[in-house]
């Protein structure tokens, strides 16, 4: 599960890697990429209840799953409810602080503002390191050694996905993640976090790992918000190792 921006594109640099090993279901979450937003609220919540009534109607019941960013905080929060089978959280939302949050939201939304204000010329920009370090600082530690490729339906997205400002509002002003007591989640449970992220900041680990205490944490040392691009190998590594 995706993050805000592309749809399953997101994860481009390693789905085919994944896919030599596991059969791999990569999703658009309701209001990205070509899914239609959701009839009436949209939050975490909903979202999370979109994901759980597709792997229940496919008959994935012990499907293990795999989020990054906001799409962390989806398969954190079906563990929680008991839902699938492992689960793989790289860099998820929901356990900032009040201020942190408040940051989260002051510093994302003008980058999204941005993005659509430079859609046309996104493709053009993304060709260039010196553009490619201006606009994805924050959400990677080395950007300018990104391909055009592998950035574009991320940012794209961002400013083309009906849903975006709604998930954003749902971050941002919803409730933080929830936690699940030991014991109580179907399967093993990784976190994932880039040392380098300037989303969610790296000290929100120790909260996710206070509130899913069965959970294991992995350090992506060299890595900002989007491991699949910063440290692909080992992100695949990651996932291969800890699902079955």
């Amino acid at each position: 599960m995706h993050g805000l921006g592309a749809g399953w594109r997101s994860w481009a640099p390693i789905l085919d890697d994944l896919a030599e090993h596991h059969e791999v279901i990569a999703v658009d979450l309701p209001g990205f990429g070509e899914t239609p937003p959701l009839n009436g609220d949209i939050s975490i919540a909903t979202l999370t209840d979109s994901v759980a009534n597709f792997i229940h109607e496919q008959g994935l019941d012990r499907v293990s799953t795999v989020g990054q960013s906001m799409g962390a905080r989806i398969v954190l929060e079906l563990a929680r409810r008991g839902v699938g089978g492992d689960t793989v959280a790289l860099d998820p939302g929901g356990f900032w602080s009040d201020g942190e949050v408040a940051l989260f939201g002051a510093t994302l939304r003008p980058s999204i503002a941005l993005v659509r204000a430079l859609r046309n010329r996104l493709p053009a920009l993304l060709d260039s390191p010196a553009a490619r370090t201006l606009l994805l600082a924050q959400f990677s530690a080395r950007p300018w050694a990104l391909s055009r490729e592998t950035v574009l339906p991320d940012v794209c997205g961002l400013a083309d996905s009906p849903s975006t400002g709604a998930a954003m509002d749902a971050l941002t002003k919803g409730p933080k993640q929830q936690g699940a007591r030991a014991g109580t989640v179907p399967g093993r449970v990784t976190i994932g976090w880039g040392r380098r992220d300037l989303v969610t900041i790296p000290k929100q680990a120790a909260r996710a790992t206070d509130l899913f205490p069965d959970a294991v944490l992995h350090w992506f040392e060299r890595c900002g918000h989007f491991p699949q691009w910063d440290a692909p190998r080992e992100a695949t590594r990651l996932i291969l190792d800890r699902t079955d």
